[in-house]
């Protein structure tokens, strides 16, 4: 048998075709239609660097290299790696990106503001542009695993396609962001990356970042049932704070963690305190049990805490368990 293996890859476009997307079990309801298609002519495809002068010096088709979604007000949200391009021999981002709307209408949008942290890029349209796409709004809570969501975008480079799917763990990581992400069975392809990930209200509950692609000895195929989006509460943290000329800011605990075994259970305690943790009376062997009300298990569930719901400057209360005795320590979050 051919040997298989995944590795992450971060999507870039290619001019082809994409195969046909997957489709609900159930037909959509007309609220669902409505919503897929505000959501269809809110996504807009970004046009690969130097396009526009190639087609008027005689090419006549577009070559795309990702994806982006009009939030609100022109504003325009997609990866960061999305809207990078090569300058003398390094990865710069774009200061402008030209995209071409689900009407074949052809803009540049300016940037407002990146953050390499969610991997996420605002650019801002003209307002005689921005005026004519509608505006996305976002899902109040996360969704479950198993609910049926879906995705617009520019896979291969050709678009807008629509591929429908499920949520499958909504609280995974991957080395190339330093936030929790949503996996999701769902079928994409290279140029997907930066597009919306939406509930069937057609809600942005994400923006998709990243898949698993598969090598093989027939060589690799840039498509992939197994995809990431960022979370939508957190790109419109990210994205708000971006708008108004800030960075967000993100909490900062100050602790190396390390797993333990006690009795059957493993729970994770403190290989190294330092900082606020320190400070607030941390110790090395420290296990952690809990910060404020949330039990906390594992390293993922810690950090999806400080990330979404505290601030810099907060003071928290960590639950901890040291020579068989439980205390509770008083911590004011850094930040990171």
């Amino acid at each position: 048998m051919p040997t298989m293996f995944a590795r992450i890859i971060v999507a870039c476009a290619l001019a082809m075709l994409v195969a046909p997307a997957i489709g609900m079990a159930e037909s959509p309801d007309r609220g669902s239609l409505n919503g897929i298609q505000q959501a269809k002519r809110a996504t807009v495809g970004v046009l690969q660097p130097g396009e526009d002068s190639q087609r008027q010096s005689g090419k006549a088709h577009f070559v795309m290299r990702g994806t982006a979604l009009h939030l609100r007000d022109g504003y325009l949200l997609t990866a960061r790696h999305v809207a990078e391009q090569d300058e003398a021999g390094r990865r710069a981002l774009a200061k402008q990106i030209t995209v071409l709307t689900a009407d074949l209408d052809e803009v540049s949008a300016a940037l407002v503001g990146v953050n390499a942290f969610l991997d996420l890029a605002v650019y801002r349209l003209p307002e005689n542009v921005s005026a004519r796409l509608p505006n996305v709004s976002v899902a109040s809570n996360d969704p479950d695993p198993g609910e049926e969501v879906f995705t617009i975008g520019y896979p291969l480079g050709w678009g807008p396609a629509m591929a429908f799917g499920r949520i499958g763990n909504p609280g995974t990581f991957l080395p190339t962001v330093d936030t929790r992400l949503f996996q999701i069975d769902l079928s994409v392809c290279a140029g997907n990356s930066g597009g919306g990930l939406f509930n069937t209200k057609g809600e942005l509950i994400g923006i998709m970042h990243a898949m698993i692609q598969t090598t093989s000895d027939r060589g690799e195929q840039p498509c992939s049932p197994l995809a990431f989006a960022s979370p939508g509460t957190l790109v419109q943290r990210v994205a708000t704070a971006l708008i108004n000329g800030e960075q967000p800011g993100f909490s900062k605990l100050g602790t190396a963690l390390t797993a333990v075994r006690m009795g059957t259970r493993w729970r994770v305690a403190v290989a190294e305190a330092n900082g606020p943790a320190r400070d607030g009376g941390v110790q090395k062997g420290d296990v952690l049990l809990a910060i404020d009300t949330t039990d906390i298990a594992d390293g993922a569930q810690l950090k999806n805490y400080l990330i979404e719901r505290t601030v810099p400057g907060q003071r928290v209360d960590v639950r901890v368990l040291r020579e068989g005795k439980e205390h509770v320590l008083h911590v004011t979050l850094g930040k990171s």
